[in-house]
């Protein structure tokens, strides 16, 4: 009875530190630095919709390709790894001339040239007026990939550091596409049957297609390129010594929406292959913007190939970008299926953004689905106001968790859009009152819930962290007078 009554006790005890904590929160909604303090300080699980080389600042690109001496035309801004002889061009220089000159002239131009370089890499002083801002998010990446390429020790360095100063103990980050040198430009001339079955929603015929097409390249080892790439990464992870006592990272191979229809799925089957063989990557996601010419067309398309991976490599996970768009983006008629596809056919595991739920064909019955079905959806509130411009009740956030959707609340591309996790749960606090204490501790532990880590040791630690994280944290707020 005793013991009964202690652990009674201590129930008690921490539900009311909670509520003490909870009516702090609901004193401070509206103060934004008060909010950036809270939030600062609190735990907050795990960044699964995190991509890598869009969470890097523009900051450690800069400094890699000024030590990579690259070369940089001044006039322009793009970058290459030398100088070729058709580069005529008195604005083409190197970083090395330019430091130089800088010590000869006393003119100091790579302070000048630095901060063009960061504006045009991120959102560094965007104005939203001169320049569409779905198209200065998306095409910084572009810009960027000659440093991203040399990148990889730093920068994931710097988002293990950078996380865990935010009291962020895991990160599922979408990592890079995987490099194969096995050719199948010869099995393109089947994309036109893909998509005339694609404009006839030919399921079975597009599935044995697909099957023929897996049957091909499969004889041609593209294993070889997963594997290769699986060794690379194990090295890059353990050298590196990712994770520690209070830090995780895994990793989710990508392919790219705008590939020709062949080349996706080959990528696809690569990444599958991938993900299947290593516990450090433990999923497979799609990307690049979901409303362009491409993405809209093969959409149904993409399903399919998932769904198809599906059969071939059951175990694996995916998350899919999946309602990234808003009403003037494409027609109406095509906000109206999307998050159905990904959840209904290609039977996602989570999806990523969501934005156009208040759209979709019957979505009290998709909400209803995601629930009974334990269907996350990473919620980037950032991310959504900068690229769709959908914010406060325009934003379906209050659809999914009055519905009983599960939801993490994850940085997107912290390094582009200049931002970090805590901002995400700051807009999500001072946005949204209905969200409780409760509701965001929740969200919290959702993300490592609903995180695709394999290794049930793992998962059970940071479950674990978790729970000491929050109690000192809540301590801490207690403390205060």
């Amino acid at each position: 009875m005793k013991k009964i009554s202690i652990a009674i006790f201590l129930f008690i005890t921490a539900n009311a530190g909670a509520q003490t904590v909870s009516s702090y929160l609901e004193k401070i909604r509206n103060n934004s630095a008060a909010l950036t303090a809270f939030f600062s300080q609190m735990p907050k699980g795990g960044d699964l919709h995190n991509h890598y080389s869009g969470s890097v600042y523009a900051e450690t690109y800069f400094d890699i390709a000024v030590e990579k001496n690259f070369f940089i035309n001044k006039e322009t801004l793009e970058l290459k790894q030398k100088k070729s002889a058709n580069d005529t061009s008195k604005s083409w220089t190197d970083f090395a001339t330019i430091q130089k000159d800088d010590l000869l002239s006393g003119y100091n131009e790579m302070p000048d040239l630095k901060l063009r370089l960061l504006q045009l890499w991120s959102a560094k002083d965007y104005n939203f007026i001169s320049y569409p801002s779905y198209r200065q998010f998306f095409e910084s990446f572009g810009h960027f990939d000659l440093p991203a390429d040399y990148s990889y020790e730093r920068g994931l360095k710097e988002l293990k550091e950078r996380a865990k100063s935010e009291h962020v103990a895991y990160i599922e980050t979408m990592f890079r596409t995987i490099k194969c040198d096995k050719p199948v430009d010869d099995l393109f001339a089947l994309n036109e049957r893909l998509e005339q079955y694609q404009s006839e929603r030919k399921d079975n015929l597009t599935d044995k297609l697909l099957d023929s097409i897996f049957s091909v390249i499969e004889k041609r080892d593209i294993t070889e390129c997963a594997t290769n790439f699986n060794s690379y990464l194990e090295k890059l992870h353990t050298s590196m010594k990712i994770d520690d006592s209070v830090f995780t990272m895994r990793y989710q191979n990508f392919v790219l929406r705008f590939m020709n229809p062949v080349q996706l799925f080959t990528n696809l089957v690569i990444a599958f292959e991938s993900a299947n063989r290593s516990p450090l990557v433990v999923g497979v996601n799609i990307v690049a913007p979901e409303h362009e010419d491409v993405s809209m067309q093969d959409y149904w398309l993409h399903m399919q190939m998932f769904k198809y991976c599906h059969k071939k490599f059951p175990s694996v996970k995916y998350s899919m970008h999946a309602g990234e768009l808003a009403l003037g983006m494409v027609k109406p008629e095509e906000l109206n299926w999307h998050i159905n596809e990904a959840v209904y056919d290609a039977k996602a595991n989570r999806i990523g953004h969501g934005v156009d739920l208040p759209y979709e064909k019957d979505c009290y019955s998709l909400l209803n689905y995601m629930k009974k079905n334990n269907i996350a959806v990473e919620l980037n509130l950032y991310s959504n106001e900068f690229i769709l411009k959908v914010k406060d009740d325009r934003h379906p956030i209050m659809l999914y968790k009055n519905s009983g959707v599960p939801i993490v609340i994850s940085s997107d591309d912290a390094g582009v859009l200049r931002s970090n996790l805590t901002e995400q749960f700051v807009l999500l606090a001072k946005r949204y009152p209905g969200i409780s204490y409760a509701d965001i501790k929740k969200f919290v532990y959702n993300s490592i819930e609903y995180s695709f880590i394999e290794e049930t040791a793992v998962k059970q630690k940071l479950k674990l962290q978790l729970d000491k994280d929050f109690k000192v944290f809540e301590q801490k707020i207690l403390s205060l007078k």
